[in-house]
């Protein structure tokens, strides 16, 4: 999916208009994620009527008001609106946190070409890998609301944040996953090794005599979780 955008330039439908532009922020924001493509109009009557509910849908499932964790969605408006004026308006229905195509950029139609849009609301559900998920989801939404989110999370294979770092894209830091478990089981051993070593001593056994026959035992403590 990030293939698909590199290059172009999406703009976030907030107050300032921020514009993410480098290739970096556009995997950033698309990276593992699941994007609708929403094609639609101000001028469509029927895209008036789907856009409450479409905007529900999604704050409800990205919104750390109503979540407690982001679901890994992105919302991306393609407007085939007459004016910019028409889409301007537009965009105030819609989520603050979808991002948009400016009105003057010729990929709108490229896109809208692309996927074969002929009939408005559509929204295109794209894989990460840029294959199309589900051609039209607007009916498939409006039956099931947030239902539909879970079905195309399997659908799409999505690599769950809980196992991705906080720097999953600069790979010059990427630390390894199971430094965590490592830790926990060095923790483990250690507080099993002390609990030895009390007993031992009370038992009349010296804590210099019980270190000898541990590193005797082939050095199984901390050497393998380092």
């Amino acid at each position: 999916m990030v293939d698909l955008f590199l290059g172009k330039v999406l703009v976030k439908n907030n107050k300032d208009r921020d514009e993410l532009d480098t290739e970096r922020e556009i995997v950033l924001r698309l990276q593992n994620r699941i994007l609708m493509l929403f094609f639609g109009s101000g001028e469509c009557e029927k895209c008036q009527e789907f856009a409450p509910t479409l905007k529900d849908f999604y704050k409800k499932l990205t919104d750390e008001f109503y979540v407690e964790r982001s679901a890994q969605l992105v919302l991306l408006y393609v407007s085939l609106d007459s004016s910019e004026e028409q889409q301007e308006k537009f965009l105030k229905e819609l989520p603050k946190r979808c991002l948009f195509l400016a009105y003057e950029d010729p990929y709108r139609q490229e896109l809208s070409e692309m996927f074969e849009v002929q009939d408005l609301p559509r929204v295109v559900v794209l894989r990460p890998d840029c294959s199309v998920l589900t051609a039209d989801a607007v009916e498939e939404i409006c039956k099931l609301g947030q239902d539909c989110y879970r079905n195309w999370q399997e659908g799409a294979e999505l690599i769950d944040r809980n196992f991705m770092m906080n720097e999953e894209f600069d790979e010059g830091k990427m630390r390894s996953m199971t430094d965590p478990i490592r830790r926990v089981k060095y923790k483990v051993e250690e507080q099993k090794k002390k609990k030895k070593k009390k007993k031992k001593k009370k038992d009349g056994v010296s804590v210099e005599e019980e270190e000898e026959d541990e590193d005797g035992d082939g050095n199984d403590g901390g050497g393998g979780w380092g």
